[in-house]
């Protein structure tokens, strides 16, 4: 016989040693629109509220999908209700999290959802969009005026697509009505992500109407470091929550015991007592972003590349081969950690910390999942680093293989000749540089530097950029993804 579907109905029923919601989700109400409501979310923001609803029921969290209706298919029958199942060495630990009220489509339910957040009861817009829904020019941070999302927007202000885009027009509409601005939070990996957000928001509202941005300019948009290793579910995952549980969820969510959230404490329409739940309130979180940007995410999406590229599936792959160890170490070591000016954080024990994350095998982290978006990704995770060791005169040649091997890696053709599924928003532009370039590096390097969204003006021409770049390139084309780390790694 079949397992019952997770939902309300079949919460007393499960398997024992499942932990559920300790409080009451009938008296829960809505306090928190977050948009996109994906799987780092669920993994993150969404159980802390979990932790804190005992306390206070006001802070429920209905959550959009801004493109794809499947988390709503996925949640809707099971009540909102979903399975976060931590892995570690000693196996798969389950907890059913009831904070998510319910799910919206944004491309359904517009209106619906757009209503709710100019409702008075929500004061927090929290947003996981990834650095594309951002619509900006990653490289300047910058509103991207041209961005088909944002035109369709400023033609249709009632009606937007984009998250700057409902982001404005619910606050219009609170303006309107006499209403507060709700906080703004994201949640996304972008440097300083509150001033990312404000500066897009605003740039927007500017364009539909000046007497709005001026009233924008009262919002809160506070930055967040968010920290939470989260692969994506896989059907074997699937059936082995469901063994867990004994119910099926249609989408539970993996990840690892290791959690962080550092909040800049700035939140006029109130917050939860995050702190109370294992947050961090702060007065400035740029530190704390820019340790994980450089140190965890830089080293990341290295790994991903290069291990891609060697043929390794997961980062725990990767982390089983010395060689790449060895460069990821040396990478925050060396090029990365004296570029942060931390006082009183034991930059030593994080870096070990991650590599102790990194390799954790019952973690189904994809090579390939973390590839995905690259450019969106590289100005935050890597190139920032180069400019100040540029600037300082120092070198970086662990930062320019990760340069590099995404250079390899988006011409789209594995080292066996295989296609390489490259998923990103510049990859027709990026297919058509390499096609044009073949296996010649110095033909690719040019191409791709020219994309200036992602590599801006001054590092196209700056010619020790170039020399370190290319002589990697030439090493991934020539010799391959494994003898290259080796070489570099010394």
């Amino acid at each position: 016989m079949s397992s019952p579907r997770l939902n309300t109905a079949s919460l007393a029923t499960l398997a024992k040693g499942t932990k559920v919601p300790g409080y009451d989700r009938a008296k829960v109400t809505p306090g928190i629109v977050h948009l996109g409501i994906g799987a780092f979310h669920r993994a993150h923001m969404a159980v802390y509220v979990d932790d804190l609803l005992g306390k206070d029921p006001s802070w429920g969290i209905v959550g959009a999908s801004l493109r794809r209706p499947d988390t709503k298919e996925a949640l809707e029958p099971q009540d909102g209700l979903y399975t976060i199942a931590v892995r570690d060495a000693e196996g798969t630990h389950p907890r059913v999290i009831g904070s998510i009220l319910s799910v919206m489509d944004a491309n359904t339910q517009r209106e619906e959802l757009l209503t709710l957040m100019a409702d008075p009861a929500i004061r927090i817009v929290s947003l996981t969009v990834t650095e594309k829904g951002y619509c900006h020019d990653p490289a300047t941070g910058e509103l991207d005026q041209k961005h088909a999302d944002i035109v369709h927007d400023l033609d249709n202000p009632t009606a937007p697509k984009s998250a700057p885009g409902m982001l404005v027009e619910a606050l219009a509409r609170r303006k309107a009505a006499g209403v507060a601005p709700f906080t703004v939070m994201s949640c996304d990996n972008l440097p300083s992500n509150g001033e990312t957000a404000k500066r897009i928001v605003t740039a927007f509202a500017a364009l539909r109407d000046a007497e709005l941005r001026e009233w924008i300019k009262s919002v809160a948009f506070p930055s967040t470091m968010v920290d939470r290793i989260v692969p994506s579910t896989a059907d074997a995952d699937r059936d082995e929550v469901a063994g867990l549980i004994g119910a099926e969820d249609a989408w539970p969510i993996m990840t690892e015991p290791f959690t962080q959230w550092v909040i800049e404490d700035h939140f006029p329409s109130g917050r939860p007592e995050f702190e109370t739940v294992g947050a961090q309130l702060v007065e400035d979180v740029e530190p704390f972003e820019l340790m994980k940007l450089r140190m965890l995410n830089g080293s990341h999406s290295t790994m991903a590349y290069a291990g891609y590229l060697g043929g390794y599936e997961y980062i725990a792959e990767v982390m089983g081969d010395a060689a790449y160890v060895k460069l990821i170490h040396d990478l925050m070591t060396e090029e990365a950690m004296p570029t942060l000016d931390m006082p009183g954080v034991d930059l030593e024990a994080y870096r070990d910390q991650l590599l102790e994350r990194f390799a954790n095998p019952a973690l189904k982290h994809r090579t390939w999942q973390i590839a995905m978006d690259g450019s969106q990704k590289l100005p935050q995770r890597l190139l920032g680093t180069i400019r100040d060791r540029l600037k300082a005169g120092l070198g970086f040649k662990r930062l320019a293989l990760g340069v590099a091997a995404w250079m390899r890696y988006v011409t789209g053709v594995a080292e066996d000749g295989g296609e390489i599924d490259v998923r990103d928003p510049l990859a027709l532009k990026m297919h058509a540089i390499a096609a044009d370039a073949g296996d010649d590096a110095e033909a690719l390097f040019d191409g791709l530097v020219g994309l200036s969204e992602v590599f801006g003006a001054d590092l196209a021409g700056n010619a020790e950029f170039r020399a370190v770049v290319v002589g990697h390139l030439e090493s991934l084309f020539d010799e391959g993804a494994r003898a290259t780390v080796a070489k570099v790694a010394g």
